[in-house]
C-alpha cells in the first residue's frame, strides 16, 4: 500500500507541472485573458554600470582574500 502511494505522489508531483503551466490557446489572435502582453523591459540601461561594479567587486574580493591567506 505505501508503495502504490508513494508511486501515485510521485506521479501527481511530476505530472502536475503540465498542468500548472499550462496556458489557454487564443484562437482569435488577442492575447489571451489578460490582454496583449507589455512591451518587454530594455536590458542595456545600465549594464555598462553593472559591469564595472562586478569588476570593482571581484578586485575587492581578490586583495580581500590575498591579506588573509
Amino acid at each position: 500500500m505505501k508503495k502504490i502511494l508513494k508511486i501515485y505522489l510521485f506521479t501527481t508531483v511530476l505530472l502536475s507541472d503540465f498542468i500548472l503551466f499550462a496556458q489557454p490557446g487564443d484562437d482569435d489572435g488577442g492575447g489571451g485573458l489578460e490582454g496583449d502582453d507589455p512591451q518587454p523591459a530594455p536590458i542595456n540601461g545600465k549594464l555598462l554600470l553593472l559591469a564595472a561594479m562586478g569588476i570593482l567587486f571581484v578586485i575587492y574580493t581578490f586583495k580581500k582574500n590575498r591579506r588573509t591567506v
